[in-house]
């Protein structure tokens, strides 16, 4: 009797176990608990089976891109923010999802899509004044870059190639030369000319 009742209580005990492990939020603030601890692989591992369980489960969904974004895998947590922000039907989820969109793109420098999610989370909640203040200063910091961007942009001005001096040939040399010679003879001549004429010419009376 004894035996038996402690198998009947082992089994009752085990179903219990695994009807919590069944249950999604159950698993999601088991998921909660280890994102506190900033157990976040574990966190990760548990939301997905929360979403494996319910589908629909936003929370979890939203938990998970969280948890991604702690793991640095950007990439698929900007893809879970994206399901939340489309599936989901409650705004305030919608707009935290888009904001946090927002954080992921400012930190790898992309203005553009950061303004667009910040954007999308003011439409679904106006009053979020942290979503306002970062997009003011993601619209500042592409205003800043603006003219940069035109800079490099601008078509440089380019250098005019100096062109080849053609090449003389030993005929084209032998001429200049002879001109060259020529003309220096006549040069001497003239300076000749004039000192003889100055050495001639009388001197003035003082």
């Amino acid at each position: 009797m004894i035996r038996r009742h402690g198998i009947i209580l082992l089994i009752c005990l085990m179903s219990g176990l695994y009807a919590a492990a069944q249950d999604p939020d159950q698993l999601l603030r088991e998921g909660n608990a280890q994102y506190s601890r900033q157990e976040y692989r574990e966190a990760e591992a548990t939301y997905t089976r929360a979403i494996e369980l319910q589908p629909a489960n936003m929370k979890a969904r939203f938990n998970r891109a969280n948890t991604l974004v702690r793991l640095s895998r950007m990439d698929e947590a900007v893809k879970e923010f994206d399901e939340v922000a489309f599936r989901s039907t409650d705004n305030a989820i919608k707009a935290q999802a888009y904001y946090n969109k927002g954080v992921v793109y400012s930190g790898q420098n992309k203005l553009d899509e950061s303004i667009t999610a910040y954007k999308k989370a003011l439409m679904m909640n106006p009053a979020d004044s942290q979503a306002r203040e970062n997009l003011q200063k993601a619209l500042l910091e592409q205003k800043k870059r603006q003219p940069q961007k035109k800079q490099e942009n601008k078509p440089q001005p380019q250098q005019k190639k100096q062109q080849p001096q053609p090449r003389m040939n030993e005929k084209e040399a032998r001429q200049r030369l002879r001109l060259l010679e020529q003309k220096e003879k006549n040069v001497q001549e003239r300076l000749q000319k004039e000192r003889s004429k100055n050495s001639s010419g009388s001197g003035r009376d003082w």
